[in-house]
């Protein structure tokens, strides 16, 4: 009886071979979590034009109750960010109902009926009777379930926003179009609109050219799979937070200053932290927000860990436009901004208070706010502090 064979000796994989295996499971990591969030939007996307059809369908028969058709959006905004926090403002409502009315409930039956029909099924709209025509149970309103709505939407909520802000339907229809074809992001959707792509087009003699090329996407174009799903309207669906900062350094940064703040007396009481707000269609992050007891007046706190521009002002006034009008009380002073620019070799501390009513208000607030030395001071010292402790670990 023959000897049998011993087995050969393991060898080590060439690194190559790690290399490769690595880069497989990045990239499986990294398709997982674009299904994922590509998964999650099409579900909000099919849960907001919901809400919007029942918003109509509710504000059409409230005609008949009245005055209460008017405050609709408002009542319902203040309940559902009771049960439900963030997502749910007024304007948000507003977007929801519009998205609605520009994909009615007609044109949406029709979609999932020739989907169906495609899969061999009977259409599932409702008939006449309110009874559907498939073997798919609906509601007793004969409405369209979620999984079915998704069906008819195949790009991400945050392009659908991006849409509605284009008034010309015929221009819509087109970029939508487009962006289905070609796989565009938001931001190559946003820069295709911004630059009036749909008019360059009609005026174009070579159309086609013109749409091979609007197809190529620019590097600033990509979105990571980090920011799909850090995309704030699915975090805002999902009920997730998003307190991060860009950097460790700018973080703990935050931390100390508010603790300094906190430590000044009793005048200071924080309302929070990488306080989020939309203004348009774009996000925008404070960094902190105090509430001053002396002065009746919120605090809009940014800071920047490069040199102070005029782009900071005028990105403070905005966020004191919008904290005047969104977030500030009746009874309560027009709000004030401090801006931190916590440079490596210089730091400097700046109050906003133009936007104040007058002279005398503007110089209460000089005498009851922190002296902008001792800011600087304080930013000073934490940063080497954070310097030193960084370099000790390496």
């Amino acid at each position: 009886m023959a000897d049998k064979k011993k087995p050969a000796p393991m060898q080590t994989a060439p690194a190559t071979s790690y290399d490769a295996m690595l880069s497989g499971v990045v990239g499986l990591l990294e398709q997982a979590r674009r299904s994922s969030a590509r998964a999650v939007n099409t579900i909000m996307t099919a849960t907001y034009w919901e809400i919007g059809r029942r918003i109509v369908e509710y504000d059409q028969a409230g005609k008949k109750r009245a005055g209460y058709g008017e405050d609709l959006l408002r009542i319902l905004s203040l309940d559902l960010s009771a049960r439900f926090g963030r997502g749910f403002s007024r304007q948000n409502l507003q977007r929801f109902r519009e998205f609605y009315l520009s994909k009615p409930h007609e044109r949406i039956c029709s979609t999932v009926s020739s989907i169906s029909e495609k899969e061999s099924v009977r259409p599932i709209c409702p008939t006449s009777s309110g009874i559907s025509g498939g073997s798919i149970i609906q509601t007793p309103s004969g409405q369209l379930t979620v999984n079915e709505i998704a069906e008819c939407f195949l790009l991400p909520w945050s392009h659908y926003v991006r849409l509605l802000s284009v008034d010309n339907q015929e221009a819509r229809k087109f970029y939508e179009a487009e962006a289905l074809r070609g796989g565009w992001s938001v931001r190559q959707l946003d820069r295709q609109i911004s630059t009036l792509f749909y008019e360059r087009t009609a005026l174009s003699r070579n159309k086609a050219a013109m749409l091979k090329k609007g197809q190529k996407p620019l590097p600033e174009d990509a979105v990571t799979p980090d920011e799909e799903i850090k995309d704030p309207l699915v975090l805002e669906f999902l009920g997730l937070k998003d307190e991060y900062s860009e950097s460790d350094l700018e973080g703990t940064l935050i931390l100390h200053l508010e603790s300094f703040l906190l430590e000044l007396g009793g005048d200071f009481t924080f309302v929070g932290r990488q306080r989020r707000l939309r203004i348009g269609d774009s996000w925008y992050r404070v960094d902190l927000l105090f509430f001053h007891r002396r002065l009746r007046c919120l605090v809009v706190i940014d800071l920047k860990l490069g040199k102070f521009t005029h782009a900071d002002a005028g990105q403070m006034h905005m966020y004191l436009n919008y904290a005047c009008e969104h977030w500030t009380h009746p009874e309560e002073n027009p709000p004030v901004g401090l801006i931190i620019c916590a440079q490596k070799d210089h730091a400097l501390a700046h109050y906003a208070l133009d936007n104040l009513p007058n002279k005398v208000l503007a110089a209460e607030y000089k005498l009851a706010l922190p002296d902008e030395k001792a800011l600087v001071a304080e930013i000073d010292k934490t940063r080497a502090i954070l310097e030193k402790q960084h370099k000790a670990k390496l």
